[in-house]
């Protein structure tokens, strides 16, 4: 074993293993470091690349002019009104750690642990919490982080609600879930599709239209770094580094990499003409990273009268020259 890598060989080693998700015995070869050294390497490197660029490259906004920049980009791009980010949740496969029983074992029969993040319109990462076991299959992973105690104490400095030109359509700044998040005020899901309206599913399209892009974010990671491509084979307490390392470079590399990094058809699209979906360059490789049991979650009542103005609205001043065509053109 070597007693000494340079901080470049370190940087190199961890490169490789995250872009191939090939083991350390297989990357002792092409790195020239032993199994031994590369199983305390990588996981120590992991944990720097995050810490040297989250500051800058993964910060969670904490001011009204923060959420309202980023409300913007949806409306621009999507779009959505009042919209500041899409939440969702997936299995990392993980090996079975050693006397864990069943503790790691999800629905799908595997062992994970579970990555739950909330993405920006640009495909960026917000805030990521990875490490819940594989075991939670609905929105109770929520529970666990910080993110989910300042939503529901209102301590995130949200801006205020807006009001279109009809009093009773009240906008306030959301995220946006799928049916296993509880409905909230600040937090909008689709309606059950069973006996759904028309206009009940225009809101889905233009919710689940703005969403994807959580489902394009997790997928442009498993197939950039294709280490989630695979089984992780390490120490579960390292697993967060890997996870943790790797959205701190996808948000870098959207920064600094631009196009070259994810090609226009790289991710999902929508041919508004002919209304139909076009499906990303993303999944050819294939999909991963497996999402969570869809267990329905309840809904106060206060949520659901926002949902209905929300629904309303985009139905009426804030429709698109394009929902009715695309959402009848899918019945």
């Amino acid at each position: 074993m070597r007693e000494a890598v340079s901080a470049e060989e370190r940087l190199i080693a961890t490169l490789r293993y995250l872009a191939t998700g090939r083991n350390y015995e297989a990357l002792k070869f092409s790195c020239a470091i032993s199994p031994q050294l590369l199983g305390k390497i990588i996981p120590e490197t992991c944990w720097a690349i995050y810490r040297g660029l989250k500051d800058e490259y993964m910060t969670f906004p904490s001011t009204e002019e923060s959420w309202k920049s980023i409300a913007h980009d949806f409306q621009t791009l999507w779009p959505f009104n009042n919209y500041v980010g899409a939440i969702d949740r997936k299995h990392i496969q993980i090996v079975k750690p050693a006397h864990s029983g069943s503790y790691f074992y999800n629905y799908k029969g595997t062992f994970s642990i579970v990555l739950m993040a909330v993405v920006n319109a640009k495909y960026e990462f917000m805030m990521v919490h990875a490490g819940t076991n594989g075991r939670v299959s609905d929105g109770g992973v929520l529970h666990e982080t910080a993110f989910y105690k300042k939503l529901v104490n209102n301590n995130l400095n949200l801006p205020n609600a807006t009001v279109s030109s009809k009093p009773h359509h009240v906008l306030p700044y959301t995220f946006i879930g799928d049916q296993t998040f509880p409905l909230m005020v600040n937090l909008m899901k689709p309606y059950p599709d069973k006996n759904i309206t028309r206009e009940e599913k225009i809101f889905n399209y233009r919710l689940s239209r703005a969403r994807r892009v959580v489902e394009n974010a997790f997928c442009i990671i498993a197939s950039r770094f294709r280490v989630f491509l695979t089984t992780i084979a390490i120490d579960v307490k390292n697993v967060d580094a890997i996870v943790l390392a790797a959205c701190t470079l996808h948000n870098f590399l959207r920064h600094n990499a631009g196009n070259n990094y994810i090609p226009p058809s790289y991710v999902d699209s929508e041919d508004i003409e002919n209304g139909v979906a076009v499906p990303g360059q993303w999944r050819d490789v294939g999909r991963a990273l497996m999402p969570l049991q869809q267990i329905p979650r309840p809904s106060n009542l206060n949520a659901r009268e926002v949902r209905e103005s929300c629904k309303s609205f985009f139905n009426n001043e804030g429709r698109t020259s394009f929902q009715e065509g695309i959402v009848d053109g899918s019945n």
